[in-house]
């Protein structure tokens, strides 16, 4: 039982490689993330088909997803429900459901059937202490080179913020694109963080050089000005 559950709750770590699958879909078969190599995935799971929760999330991600594609994002859903009830439920969604102005929302990125929790098991989405049947709300953020980049955990009874959601994907391109850091709170168009010095010669090149760009606080914490301009269009 104690094997069990310690690969129930295995999961991958933040730098390592997204654990292939191939799973059964709404959008039929994919291989993951094979399919989707060149592109940010967002793969998230959610515990069970026509909860409410569940819902919310499900038509704002569908709302949302232009704003991630344009992102060069694709979004992934997850749960352990089986293909037809996934069907039925998202037909629900679009034909019946009406929430915050939201309404006729179509979901078109896929929903993962995974009902003997094979891939839920892979990406340490069952977490016994919440439940054993029921996948938490995971969101693993995975990079065009297939590397996962940062994992967000929600128990069953909190809702997502898709704000976080796209602000944390923006930030890692940005920090990827620029050599950079992001500060708390930091949002497009907000400074950033250049690398700490690397030397003591740096660091007091750093505090006596004057540089209408960088501010320094100290000798490693310096930020400088980043448009939402170059926000928006990183270099190739």
């Amino acid at each position: 039982m104690e094997a069990i559950e310690e690969q129930a709750v295995a999961m991958p770590r933040i730098g390592d490689q997204a654990p292939e699958f191939t799973a059964i879909t709404t959008q039929g078969e994919i291989h993951f993330p094979a399919d989707y190599e060149g592109k940010w995935i967002i793969l998230f799971s959610h515990p069970a088909d026509f909860t409410p929760v569940c819902t919310s999330e499900f038509m704002t991600f569908a709302k949302r997803e232009s704003e991630f594609s344009a992102l060069n994002c694709q979004l992934v859903g997850l749960s352990i429900d089986g293909l037809y009830s996934h069907i039925a439920w998202l037909r629900t969604i679009k034909d019946k459901i009406e929430y915050r102005g939201m309404k006729n929302i179509e979901v078109t990125f896929p929903l993962i059937e995974d009902i003997s929790m094979e891939v839920a098991k892979k990406y340490g989405m069952i977490q016994p202490g919440e439940s054993t049947t029921k996948a938490v709300r995971a969101v693993f953020f995975i990079d065009p080179k297939g590397t996962i980049r940062a994992i967000i955990y929600y128990p069953l009874s909190t809702g997502r913020n898709f704000d976080e959601l796209k602000r944390a994907l923006i930030a890692m391109q940005t920090a990827d694109a620029y050599a950079i850091a992001t500060p708390a709170d930091w949002q497009p168009g907000d400074d950033v963080i250049v690398p700490t010095a690397g030397s003591c010669g740096v660091a007091k090149d750093r505090m006596e050089t004057k540089d209408a760009d960088v501010t320094c606080l100290d000798w490693f914490f310096c930020t400088k000005k980043l448009s939402l301009d170059q926000v928006n269009n990183p270099p190739n």
